[in-house]
């Protein structure tokens, strides 16, 4: 019979399987957090015209082709083999502080939504002002709080889930799932309120492990269930962050190039690099997909989680008009898989296994129960 942990791994991959396919719809992007929009334009014919240009198809094949041959040559050769290990050491050393990034990453972005009266992203805001931004502020002050983790956690992820099933504009916030279902695995951790109340009611000299009818009965049990599956958390968040990724890269400039086209003429973004303003949309689309591919397939993933620091961080500095909150929760959890790595069922997971230096799994000792 299967064990619970390989009926998890292969449920997960078929979910990032089907999800890839779900967010291949194209609807309302990212773009629109900036600009009314463009043209409606054929994506096909769009990418079609736009490589028959021979400077754009250079530019695209030599970035391509240089891409490709520094991975090959890093794996041929493997230079500054210390540093890169010292470096991996030194992230996954921060993995204590795991659950607190990524109550962060998830509850400062509820915050501001709910004050800012929209569910998850600014492209849905419900009829029921009021209890958007009550859930908004209460879940998230929760989960920055560290109170009722798990549960808090699990009951944003059935309201995002029901959400979806209402507007597909949910698919810009994707990133919550991965987000979700990393907190419910891991917890509160330190600091937490949690973490007070399970030490609290966890010393059996204090008045309070008498009284308290939660923790022996239902939050150790729940988390010896999970503890299990912990080491799963890295591939949740990468699959959950690539998908996220994909998304904006060919539903959001690939399958909607008349939109795009109006956010680089908003910025003059030619101006920063003098290209086609079809190559920056289909340059940019590119890079964003093959970021969040190499996420799904776990390449290199503290690389492309840099790599993906960076595209977010150079968005929000050149679009100064961009909502800096909707956006915090792809920043947290890509700072996540800088700690995390790529975890299992993962490109890098294979070549530790081929590399007598690697680095362990960061995630592979769990904290008790008590945390």
């Amino acid at each position: 019979m299967d064990s619970p942990r390989t009926r998890l791994a292969g449920t997960t991959t078929l979910l990032t399987v089907v999800l890839s396919a779900t967010v291949a719809v194209p609807v309302r992007a990212h773009v629109q957090y900036v600009t009314p929009g463009g043209d409606e334009m054929d994506p096909l014919g769009f990418l079609v015209s736009t490589l028959a240009e021979p400077v754009n198809a250079a530019l695209l094949a030599g970035g391509a082709a240089v891409g490709v041959a520094a991975v090959l040559a890093y794996l041929r050769i493997r230079p500054l083999r210390h540093d890169v290990l010292l470096l991996r050491q030194l992230l996954a050393g921060y993995r204590d502080l795991l659950p607190w990034l990524l109550r962060l990453s998830v509850g400062l972005p509820l915050v501001g939504a709910g004050f800012a009266g929209y569910l998850f992203t600014p492209a849905f805001a419900p009829a029921s002002p009021t209890l958007v931004r009550l859930f908004g502020i209460t879940v998230g002050f929760c989960l920055l709080f560290g109170f009722g983790t798990r549960l808090m956690a699990a009951f944003g992820f059935v309201v995002y889930l029901a959400a979806l099933a209402v507007s597909s504009d949910l698919l810009l916030a994707f990133e919550y799932v991965p987000g979700f279902l990393a907190i419910a695995l891991v917890g509160g951790g330190r600091p937490s309120a949690d973490q007070v109340v399970a030490r609290m009611a966890d010393d059996g000299r204090t008045f309070y492990s008498r009284i308290d009818p939660f923790y022996r009965r239902v939050a150790v049990p729940f988390v010896e269930r999970v503890d299990g599956f912990r080491e799963y958390v890295p591939l949740v968040l990468r699959a959950g962050v690539g998908v996220a990724f994909v998304y904006l890269g060919v539903v959001q400039k690939l399958a909607n190039p008349g939109d795009s086209l109006a956010v680089v003429a908003k910025y003059d973004l030619t101006a920063v690099v003098p290209v086609d303003p079809a190559l920056w949309v289909v340059g940019a689309g590119l890079v964003e997909a093959a970021v969040g591919m190499a996420l799904l397939a776990g390449v290199f993933t503290r690389l492309f989680s840099g790599v993906a620091f960076v595209l977010l961080t150079t968005t929000l500095f050149g679009l100064p008009d961009d909502p800096v909150v909707a956006h915090i929760s792809l920043f947290g959890l890509v700072s996540a898989l800088l700690v995390t790595g790529a975890g299992p069922l993962s490109f890098d997971a294979w070549a530790a296994r081929e590399v007598p230096d690697a680095v362990p799994d960061p995630l592979e000792e769990s904290p008790s129960a008590a945390d």
